[in-house]
Order: structure tokens, then sequence, then C-alpha cells
């Protein structure tokens, strides 16, 4: 199914996705203001460009259904948890982090807020989402699972295994295609053997939906769409979402000297950017620039305080090295 006309949302829910779109742009933004003090001692996989598909995806979910990322996670756990208190700990080491200092960037996690996981090992969390799905089908409490990863995820075969058994079992799961074309450097069609993620999909018993937009109200209203057709017909869903990231694979810097790319495909990206073009609807829409700005400020000073109380933060202790690795009865 391709994207057709989106219908306006309500004026809080518009400035709402803007908001997310913003804190997530602008934390990252601050790791790369930070992170050369080398004080973040985690590898880091930035989200920026690709921002509307987490929050839109994210703001059509309710908050009791869970989500999983991949190792790209920052869009994802922000989208769903807003808590760039415990993000910025994490990623800083700290004890107050999501997981006490000890996951870094790549494996942060609020399963209380429903982001459930993220993992470094790429395609690993679709067959725990899938799991999950089977669960909520059979406790019957409505949840709707959804999973999120890139391209090159469908590489691997756990992603089919998990597809063939999320469409034969009907389960209520939805998976979040995050197509930006690479895998690390290797484009797809030097590694896939067919022209098209969704015409390979499109077979399978799901409900299948496709855009290129970084429109966040209309990728929103995509996933309201697909939600509604799960819980019509029984089906999981499959979004296929292109996109594409301005930044290196892993690392805070552009890379387009690399070789893999050119600043030209990123130019024609850049041009119809997430944030900017939302905050362009924002003003077309009747929203005076000083309430946009107000905003803006308000997010500004949220990351700052983040900043300030994780390089504030202790340490883990040496005892959490035991903690967490097998399961702790109470």
């Amino acid at each position: 199914m391709e994207l057709a006309n989106t219908p306006r949302p309500p004026r809080k829910i518009s400035l709402d996705l803007y908001r997310s779109l913003v804190l997530i742009r602008r934390s990252e933004q601050a790791i790369i203001k930070h992170y050369a003090s080398d004080q973040m001692k985690t590898p880091m996989h930035m989200s920026m460009g690709q921002e509307a598909i987490a929050v839109g995806v994210c703001a059509a979910l309710a908050s009791e259904d869970p989500v999983w990322a991949s190792y790209r996670t920052h869009a994802v756990f922000l989208a769903k948890t807003g808590d760039t208190d415990r993000f910025f700990a994490e990623l800083y080491g700290r004890e107050t982090g999501t997981v006490a200092g000890k996951a870094g960037s790549m494996h942060i996690a609020a399963p209380e807020k429903g982001h459930i996981a993220s993992s470094a090992v790429v395609a690993s969390t679709i067959g725990p989402a899938v799991g999950m799905a089977f669960a909520n089908k059979r406790l019957s409490n409505g949840r709707m699972c959804c999973v999120f990863f890139g391209d090159g995820a469908v590489d691997e075969g756990a992603f089919w295994e998990s597809l063939n058994v999320a469409c034969a079992m009907q389960l209520p799961v939805i998976f979040v295609c995050e197509d930006n074309g690479l895998a690390v450097h290797t484009p797809a069609h030097m590694r896939q053997g067919y022209r098209s993620i969704a015409d390979v999909v499109a077979p399978f018993r799901c409900n299948l939906f496709t855009s290129d937009s970084t429109n966040v109200e209309a990728i929103r209203q995509l996933t309201l769409d697909a939600i509604a057709s799960v819980r019509q017909n029984g089906q999981p869903a499959f979004l296929h979402l292109r996109c594409y990231r301005y930044l290196e694979h892993v690392g805070v810097n552009e890379d387009f000297n690399a070789g893999y790319r050119t600043r030209k495909e990123y130019e024609q990206w850049l041009a119809r950017d997430c944030v900017a073009t939302q905050r362009a609807r924002l003003l077309d829409n009747g929203v005076s620039e000083r309430e946009i700005r107000e905003l803006e400020l308000e997010v500004d000073r949220q990351i700052d305080h983040s900043v300030a109380s994780a390089t504030n933060a202790s340490l883990p202790d040496v005892a959490q090295l035991y903690t967490g690795v097998f399961h702790e009865a109470d």
C-alpha cells in the first residue's frame, strides 16, 4: 500500500510530533558537541535524518505497546520514552543510566516505559519481538508489538524466519524496516538478489505499507492505518520505509569522502529534512514563530540539564560487574 494524502492531525499532535523530532535531533547534536571529550564510553550509531520514522510510528502506538530496536536506537528510545536524563546518563556510563551505565548506546532500554530492548547484533531483536507478539495474542491483552530494524537485517535468516512465523500464526506485530539502502557501506544492489524488499515481502500473508516520506504526520497516519489493518484481519503489518542517514555508519562525523555515497544524494534528502519540514508545516498551519521557538528552547533546557546531570553522576560500582549477568530471583 502506497502513502496516500494525509489528513491533518489536531494541532496538539502536530506540535507533539515536532517536539519529539527536535528532542531527538538536538540530543544527537549534543552528542556531537560533547563526544570529543571522550567521556561517553560508547560507540554511536546516530539516527540523524531518520527521526521521522521513529517519531511517527511511536506516536501511533499506545503507551503500553512494546517496541524493540536495533543498535541505531537513539530515535526509537527518545520517541518512545522522551527520557533524556537516563539516556545521557547511559551514554556517559553513569549509574543513573537506563542500564546503570553498563549498556551504552547500542543496548539502551527502558522496559518499564515500553522500550523493551536494543541489540548490537543485526536482526537479533526481531525473533524476540515476534515471541512477545505471540504472548500478547495468547493473553488477549490487545497490545501491538513493534520492532524496528534496518534493511541490512533483511539479509539475515532470522528476519525471514520471524516474518514467516508471524504471518503463519497471524500475530499482532508491526515490522518496521528503516531502509536507508546501506548495510554499513554496502548498497542494496550489491548484497540483495532482488529488486525490492517490498516486492519480496508482498506474497506473505501480511499487510504491506510502503513510503519514502519524511513527513512525520504522514508516517504517523500510515502506522495508524497499519494498526487498524492488523486489528481488522489479524495479519501482521510490514512497513517498508525508505530513509537516509546523514552521518557515518558509526560515529558522529560525515563520511562522504569514503567513496560509497555522494554529498549530492545527501543534499537531496536534506532538502526535505523531517525536522525542517515539520517546522514549516506548523507555521503554515497557523502556529506562531514565538510558540515554536519557546518549544525549542524548552527542549534545549531539558537536554542541557540532562547532560549536566549525567556528567555529575557517579560511575557504577565495581560490584555492578556481577549483576545482570544471570537471572536474579527476588
